[in-house]
């Protein structure tokens, strides 16, 4: 087994290479995990799933249709491809003959949407299935006109789609069908088809028909795998594994004979089109189906990814590998290995598909003999790979989005470059050195570039070598990227790249005071947290401070204070700096701050309101990086609050003048008394307007008192008015004695309050 090395630098740990160091000092940005290598660019490089980049096969385009959809593909003994080629209108399906130097020619066009299988007879003439409402054509080998060897209209069953074909060493076909599922042999000198097995699925989705005659079928609906015994009379189909996903799109068998399957969808969920009604009834269908129109124009088929299976020879089945967020769409075994070709993201994996230890819990784990193990060997410019076709020294795929033809060679590629994605330092930085875990410092090439834009077309500096001892020099700048040239057998692990970022000073983005409330943290208020305080109307209420960075903490509490200023702020560093913050005051007019409190590590602060003498007056809020930097390359920001009024004396009232008026009413022969107070006053307050007023007559209810003018908007207000005594508390005789109570409160609820008794 190679040895593996660290090339240049050492880091001690399972991961070689952590992902970041801490806020302050040199950072280590690295890519070593299979998610972060294939956000990379990779020609001629092989992925593998422990993130290990090597040198992949060749992949070359042999031929571009010009059309959007290519379902299926085959191939001859001379090395020419078929493909098969469909749209979203009737008479798209066409079959071009591909030569290996990409010259290609139509041998069909039907009058159906899409060719959606294709084999090539042992007498060299191409079968091509259509659908929907298709037909089975043969199509000579010399040239000619197609004849239709096989019509569903013609059975008792009236399938509506057509899905997969395979031919017999004697000659006979197998047909696939679906809507009902149903497959079907066809004689070698032609007649009529016969019907191998029905199932209850809605369709039958691929066929694989092993060298001793066995014919393998996967369904659509129960997701099963069945197993049927051609050269048995009276023979029964078997169902050899069901899967946990309701479709299998494609198999495939080795030399050892295991079959490999591909399921995808979940049950309960149909990806194909419905079964047609009953009585005759035509229906209306949308074709979609994995690599139909439809779904290969939306991408968004198979949400839930798919799972690949393997059923031993013995009929021991295995879950091999669960792929996330690919559709597989082909199956092909190649050189002892599993060839997958996917969508939506036009993926090519290769599966290692050695023995499995049965002992295992978990399906895909790697035992000594690296079953389980996958690489992403292509991406295809195409969203899907749909078929492969074997060819001399490598296999043909079919892809859609758009119609192409690719070669996947046996061979390494000549050049395999992995080019990774763009890193963003977050702010202008000095890079270091490398560091890079591989095999051997002479299996590839190293080489980095930097800017100051995102996209690399431009304004870049040019590749720079990585020297042995890392290092390498490029331009400062806020981005960077990196790029590996294997040669063959070399391979790459990990890279990390070293960076200083420029310091940046700390931004206080936004400060508000709030008079009135008092907040005491009991934890630490978390870095980047932002702090909001709400302050409810109702006296006495107990407002509540939330931070946004953890909904699931307990608020902190703010609590009505008269006595209390609150300040709270949010800031931010570009660095990722721990910050430290003092706050200033100063009142309006004042040239000078004057420092409250300073070595804050919250972002709030509450203070009392004593320490000011009543006024207007405005806080500013430092931030400051130095509890991660010298005093020398320490940086601050800062910013001010909006003016803020300090308010705690209530305003000064004048004397509360009162009278007592009776008046008489004649009504009848009888009069009837009533008792009124007239009263005056005039109140002051020397900071904040005078906000309301309210009286109170021998102690009954407080009722609102408007000022003179109505509006209470004024340092000073008067006040003249006239009520009625309750009759409750009216005088028996005028010798009977009331008291007038009136309170004035400013906009601060501060409040005075005056009496006077009337006689």
């Amino acid at each position: 087994m190679m040895r593996r090395v660290l090339v240049t630098g050492l880091v001690v740990g399972s991961s070689l290479l952590s992902g970041w160091a801490s806020a302050q000092g040199t950072k280590l940005w690295s890519v070593e995990r299979y998610d972060e290598m294939e956000k990379g660019n990779a020609e001629g490089v092989s992925i593998r799933s422990d993130g290990r980049l090597e040198a992949g096969p060749a992949s070359s385009l042999v031929y571009e249709s010009g059309k959007s959809y290519a379902w299926a593909l085959a191939s001859d003994a001379a090395g020419n491809g078929y493909v098969g080629l469909g749209g979203t209108a009737a008479g798209s399906a066409l079959v071009m003959k591909v030569t290996p130097e990409g010259t290609a020619t139509q041998i069909f066009a039907g009058k159906e949407l899409a060719v959606q299988a294709l084999r090539v007879a042992a007498d060299g003439s191409v079968l091509a299935a259509t659908s929907p409402d298709g037909k089975v054509y043969r199509i000579p080998a010399g040239g000619g006109a197609a004849v239709v060897v096989f019509d569903p209209a013609m059975t008792e069953e009236k399938p509506k789609y057509l899905w997969d074909l395979a031919v017999g060493t004697g000659g006979e076909v197998y047909v696939a069908a679906g809507a009902p599922a149903v497959v079907y042999r066809v004689p070698a000198g032609g007649g009529k088809a016969e019907v191998l097995f029905k199932t209850a699925d809605q369709h039958i989705r691929c066929l694989l028909l092993a060298p001793d005659g066995t014919l393998w079928a996967g369904s659509d609906g129960s997701g099963v795998v069945y197993r049927f015994a051609t050269g048995t009379v009276g023979a029964k189909p078997f169902a050899a594994y069901a899967a946990g996903r309701r479709e299998i799109t494609a198999l495939a068998m080795d030399a050892a004979g295991d079959v490999y399957a591909a399921g995808v969808g979940t049950k309960g969920h149909s990806t194909l089109p419905p079964l047609p009604v009953t009585g005759g009834v035509g229906v209306t269908i949308t074709f979609v189906q994995p690599g139909s129109s439809t779904a290969a124009g939306s991408n968004t088929l198979v949400p839930d990814g798919s799972e690949i299976y393997r059923i031993a020879a013995d009929g021991a089945p295995q879950k091999l590998l669960t792929l996330k967020d690919d559709v597989v769409y082909g199956l092909a075994v190649r050189n002892g290995s599993l060839l997958v070709a996917t969508g939506n993201r036009g993926r090519v994996y290769r599966i290692d598909v050695g023995k499995i230890d049965a002992g295992k819990t978990d399906a895909g784990r790697l035992d000594a003999s690296g079953s389980g193990r996958f690489s992403d060997v292509a991406h295809l410019e195409a969203s899907q790979g749909m078929a492969f076709a074997a060819v001399k020294d490598g296999l043909l795929i079919a892809t859609s989005n758009s119609g192409k033809v690719f070669r996947l060679g046996d061979a390494v590629a000549p050049a395999a470059i992995y080019t990774s994605d763009v890193f963003d330092a977050q702010s202008f930085s000095q890079w270091g050195r490398a560091e890079v875990r591989a095999g051997s410092a002479a299996g590839f090439d190293l080489f980095v570039r930097s800017g100051n834009v995102e996209s690399p077309v431009m304004g870049w500096s040019e590749w720079a070598r990585v020297g042995r001892d890392g290092s390498f020099a490029v331009p400062p700048g806020r981005f960077v990227q990196w790029k590996a040239v294997l040669r063959s057998g070399g391979s790459v692990d990990a890279v990390g790249l070293n960076y200083l970022q420029r310091n940046l000073a700390p931004v206080v983005d936004e400060v508000v005071v709030q008079p009135g409330a008092r907040v005491t943290p009991v934890t630490p208020v978390a870095a980047n947290a932002t702090v909001q305080v709400a302050f409810p109307a109702a006296a006495g209420a107990t407002p509540a401070v939330s931070f946004s960075t953890d909904s699931n903490a307990a608020p902190l509490m703010a609590q009505k204070d008269k006595t209390a200023v609150t300040v709270r702020w949010m800031a931010h560093d570009d660095n990722g700096d721990d910050l430290m913050f003092a706050v200033w005051y100063r009142g309006v007019g004042e040239a000078n701050w004057r420092l409250l409190k300073d070595k804050i590590s919250e972002r709030v602060y509450s203070f009392d309101s004593a320490l000011l003498p009543d006024g207007r007056y405005e806080v500013k809020v430092v931030a400051s990086d130095a509890p991660v930097h010298t005093d020398a390359e320490a940086l601050t920001g800062e910013r001010a609050s909006e003016v803020f009024v300090v308010d705690t004396t209530p305003p000064v009232p004048g004397v509360l003048t009162a009278t007592k008026q009776t008046l008489f009413e004649q009504s009848g022969p009888n009069k009837a008394a009533s008792t009124f107070i007239h009263a005056t006053l005039e109140a002051r307050d020397a900071t904040s307007p005078i906000a309301h007023a309210e009286y109170s007559i021998d102690a009954g209810p407080w009722q609102y008192l408007e000022p003179v003018g109505k509006v209470s908007d004024s340092l000073s207000e008067r006040y003249d008015f006239t009520v009625a005594v309750p009759a409750a508390t009216a005088p028996v005789s005028d010798a009977k004695e009331h008291v007038l109570a009136v309170r004035v409160y400013d906009r601060y609820e501060n409040v005075v309050a005056v009496k006077a008794v009337v006689r």
